[in-house]
């Protein structure tokens, strides 16, 4: 048995899983040393009941796994030192020979007892029990042939195939717990490339796990989009399957080999070298919390929860009045003002719903949707495919949906031209915003927007024209833009949010400059800055650069080291640098951005009683000069990477992006951090 002091250490409630300051619901209240025999909970088995049960361990919370690999399995190891910690745990905590458990594979579960632990070799030496105890899937199994098959094998089996099985008296608790952490990091934590990776001086629990293990939970409780999550897990298979190719392409060149072939081989070692290291950095962002938000990876733009239906095959159109109930003078109401001056064409057609989510599935293009006054619950995602309007028949205060289920989004926009009017949203536990356009355009004119989670979405694809609206209660931004979209906002107020207006990363060559207009809008009392601009740091430029350069070196040498050098760097405030201004006054080549304050062709007009004090302004100009300086580094980095390519004159006209800015008029007031800010990755 194990020594009696480690049991208790492993198990002490006021040293592994519960601390001074912790909240007390930590879900482990079964590690009471009070308690006698068993501190596990039984796995029942479904199935074939000739197999005896086992302990339940997969359903640790965060917090279990979190402490367990931080302070016992492998504390503040190099990634070269994973195996090494990882055996040195196991041979403390692992009972090294007589105890039964399921060797658990795809094609069988067959009852063992273990003789012996290989703890380097992460590989347990077993025997069968006899008779003959397991289930099968899709074959038939004899004594004979397990027994075959274990010699094979040497009689060795790995231990992440194995479950313990359950015993009350409480004596292999800790072998059946150590056996989870060791399987749990291998399936969701362990890379195949980390052990390649050039920042061995890291904390590997810090930099691999803390992240990794934060996104399996948060995958888990649903506080990731669906959209997001296919996108990782289709990262990770493709990331996985480069890397193999790249192993065996690296393992058959030759390193003192000068050959044409080898040279050949090499050239396309570079090229897959180069997918893999972005595909990497792509994995990286989306395992981190703050980098997942901020930069928030540019995941299905193009996806549709619904396809559109397209015009009417009749060629009618149809009006959807929504209404739970009404009386007679709101419909008399609605004849005279709505549907006898717009709508009296024969053309036209009238259903009545109960629901606004009925109606919009009911919807062609070119229908019309006229919510009467009432407070509409919706428990699902409202998604527009097809070219609609949705009008509130009243102030929004009186035209109120609100969504209080879980779900990616609250409305989802991908139709051509949709347009929506006079309506408040009220937002309940969804993952990816109150409002997202993933494709299309998109006008919301004199709607409210009460946030709960997130805000306003603008995808690459997306075109939002956003006038008199009021947001506010976003825990993120309370309006996101994309690279590539086209985002313009009149006359409206954003407040309360953890940030006004976030503009994401652009930089990259492959991105298009977004297309932006900001004219009398005021936005204040938000948590950290009024308008935020993503961008990498010249740092993290630097790295890439000297990666690409000394790749050939580790090729030679079969040493091919994967950076994962993404230094967060703390909020910079930008307004009134030198530097700032300096930059955007560099004489270079730069894209054609036209500064625009006269881009709206129909500007809101106000009426001030008052002059505005210019501290509530300044903000505008700050904002215009980095946009202007980050799309011309941008453009030098084109060019730069034109000519390591080789191509020494390009036509500009290709490289040339067009970003119509007009910001203008606007206000920033009460901004936490100010009203201009940057973040750097």
């Amino acid at each position: 048995m194990c020594n009696p002091n480690l049991t208790y250490t492993l198990f002490s409630n006021t040293e592994l899983f519960h601390d001074e300051d912790d909240d007390g619901d930590s879900g482990t209240a079964y590690f009471n040393l009070d308690m006698a025999g068993t501190r596990l909970q039984r796995a029942e088995r479904i199935g074939d009941a000739s197999l005896p049960d086992t302990f339940q361990t997969n359903e640790l919370l965060y917090y279990e796994r979190f402490k367990a690999y931080q302070d016992y399995m492998l504390g503040d190891c190099k990634t070269s030192e994973v195996k090494a910690f990882t055996a040195d745990y196991l041979e403390k905590v692992l009972e090294p020979c007589d105890w039964q458990a399921q060797w658990c594979t795809d094609v069988f579960d067959v009852l063992v007892e273990v003789v012996d632990v290989n703890y380097k070799e992460l590989k347990a030496q077993v025997k069968l029990v006899v008779p003959l105890q397991c289930e099968t899937r899709g074959c038939e199994l004899t004594e004979e042939a397990m027994n075959t098959l274990l010699e094979a094998t040497l009689q060795k089996v790995p231990l992440q195939e194995l479950r313990v099985v359950f015993d009350e008296s409480g004596d292999f608790d800790q072998t059946a717990l150590a056996l989870e952490h060791l399987r749990f990091f291998y399936k969701h934590i362990w890379r195949q490339w980390d052990d390649e990776d050039e920042d061995d001086d890291f904390d590997y629990f810090v930099r691999c796990v803390e992240p990794r293990l934060r996104l399996f939970y948060d995958i888990l409780e649903d506080r990731v989009p669906a959209g997001l999550v296919a996108e990782y897990y289709s990262l990770l298979a493709r990331c996985s399957q480069k890397f193999q190719e790249f192993s065996s392409l690296r393992n058959g060149i030759s390193s003192d080999s000068e050959s044409e072939l080898d040279n050949v081989s090499m050239v396309e070692g570079l090229r897959m070298y180069e997918q893999m290291e972005a595909l990497k950095r792509k994995l990286r962002i989306m395992e981190n919390p703050l980098l997942r938000y901020v930069l928030g990876y540019k995941v299905n733009s193009g996806q549709q929860s619904c396809r559109a239906k397209g015009p009417r095959a009749s060629g009618g159109r149809m009006v959807h009045v929504v209404s739970v109930s009404t009386t007679v003078s709101q419909l008399q109401s609605l004849m005279a003002d709505k549907l006898g001056p717009k709508f009296s064409g024969e053309e036209f057609e009238v259903q009545f719903h109960s629901e606004p989510l009925l109606a919009v599935s009911a919807c062609y293009e070119g229908d019309v949707v006229i919510i009467l006054p009432g407070h509409y619950n919706v428990t699902s995602s409202i998604s527009i495919p097809d070219s609609i309007s949705v009008e509130g028949f009243g102030l929004p205060d009186e035209v109120v949906i609100e969504k209080k289920n879980k779900g990616d989004s609250f409305v989802e926009s991908t139709g051509a031209n949709v347009k929506i009017s006079n309506v408040k949203f009220i937002q309940h536990d969804a993952i990816e915003g109150i409002l997202c356009v993933r494709q299309g355009k998109m006008e919301m004119e004199n709607c409210v927007l009460q946030c709960e989670t997130t805000g306003v979405i603008v995808r690459t694809s997306g075109h939002l024209t956003m006038n008199m609206c009021d947001l506010y209660g976003s825990k993120g931004a309370g309006v996101e833009i994309y690279p590539g979209s086209v985002c313009s906002m009149v006359g409206n107020g954003i407040h309360h949010c953890k940030e006004g207006i976030l503009i994401k990363d652009f930089a990259d060559e492959l991105d298009t400059i977004p297309k932006i207009t900001m004219v009398n809008n005021v936005i204040h009392n938000n948590e950290g800055y009024g308008v935020i601009l993503v961008k990498p740091s010249d740092a993290e430029e630097n790295v890439r650069n000297k990666e690409e350069k000394n790749w050939e070196m580790h090729l030679r040498g079969n040493v091919i080291s994967t950076s994962s050098k993404c230094n967060l760097r703390q909020l910079d405030k930008e307004e009134g640098k030198d530097e700032m201004k300096s930059e955007g006054k560099l004489q270079v080549d730069v894209p054609v951005i036209v500064v625009d304050d006269c881009s709206v062709k129909e500007p809101v007009s106000y009426s001030s009683c008052y002059v505005v004090p210019p501290e509530f302004t300044e903000g505008n100009d700050a904002i215009k000069r980095e946009l202007v300086a980050t799309s011309a580094k941008k453009q030098r980095l084109q060019k730069s990477r034109l000519k390591e390519l080789g191509v020494t004159k390009a036509d500009d006209n290709l490289l040339s992006q067009e970003m119509f800015v007009s910001i203008q008029d606007n206000q920033f007031r009460r901004n936490g951090m100010g009203s201009f800010g940057t973040f750097l990755y």
